[in-house]
């Protein structure tokens, strides 16, 4: 019988398959080889034609490995069986560069990002780092892995001591809404980290290199096997929708030990209106 953990193991396979391409063309452009770079939203919301390379490449390793499940995926949508997040055969769910904006410009802080979900629950994931090799794990209800390592949370003993991560909206004007309320929660916390990947900040709450992470106006596919990694390493997790005080689309994932605190100071500075 299959279990998740075989799920597992697919998504690591191809996620670190499309990885050794973006690392490639990633080498590639530190010496000097163009990208083609197209815009989506905003002018600040890319895509290059190595993110359609990648995903086409999961898409392809998936075919041949789990030729009769779905696909979701950023940059080509749903391919194969209709998408149904209600139903209970598997959905894979996909970024193929998750963290565009920071391969363009050279910085190595990005991840292909690989999820099984069944019933619109991610039961398996994978996030693997092109540059540095990481590879990031996790299997529901049976833990998170950095390279084989077990994983778990930090334990911040006060709210003021806690290390959040976060991120920002593609389009201007809700950056700026944004803004507002990061310089009203930063005086409630130790700093505050902006690093440009929502899968690699989950990885990072899973590996207590922050203490929390909050963002709005992601899609499944940026969160779908980071969360797992949090959330299966002792993170407290609220995804879009599941906590109408944050907002609808804001996620939300913390060290146990200020998960309530921080939840409401968020409310306190007004992260529902953002």
């Amino acid at each position: 019988m299959e279990s998740d953990l075989d799920l597992t193991a697919v998504a690591e396979r191809v996620a670190a398959d499309a990885a050794d391409l973006v690392r490639d063309a990633y080498e590639s452009m530190l010496t000097g080889a163009t990208v083609a770079v197209d815009t989506k939203t905003s002018a600040t919301d890319v895509v290059t034609a190595v993110d359609t390379a990648s995903e086409r490449l999961v898409r392809e390793r998936l075919a041949e490995l789990r030729p009769y499940d779905a696909v979701l995926g950023e940059e080509e949508g749903t391919h194969g069986a209709t998408l149904d997040l209600g139903e209970e055969g598997v959905t894979w769910v996909v970024d193929p560069i998750d963290g565009t904006v920071n391969f363009l410009y050279g910085l190595p802080w990005f991840a292909v990002s690989v999820a099984a979900q069944i019933g619109g629950v991610s039961v398996a994931g994978a996030v693997v780092e092109p540059v540095s090799g990481r590879r990031w794990t996790a299997t529901r209800g049976k833990g998170a892995w950095l390279d084989g390592r077990p994983l778990r949370v930090s334990a911040p003993t006060d709210l003021g001591v806690s290390l959040l991560a976060t991120g920002f909206a593609y389009r201007s004007e809700r950056r700026a809404r944004q803004a507002d309320f990061a310089a009203r929660i930063l005086g409630r916390v130790r700093d505050l980290r902006r690093q440009g990947s929502a899968a690699l900040d989950l990885c990072a709450v899973a590996a207590g290199w922050v203490d929390a992470y909050v963002e709005h106006g992601l899609k499944r596919w940026d969160w779908a096997a980071g969360a797992l990694v949090a959330e299966e390493a002792g993170a407290v997790l609220a995804l879009p929708g599941q906590d109408p005080g944050l907002g609808a689309d804001t996620i939300l994932a913390a060290a146990p030990s200020i998960a309530d605190p921080l939840r409401a100071a968020l409310l306190e500075c007004g992260v529902g209106a953002v």
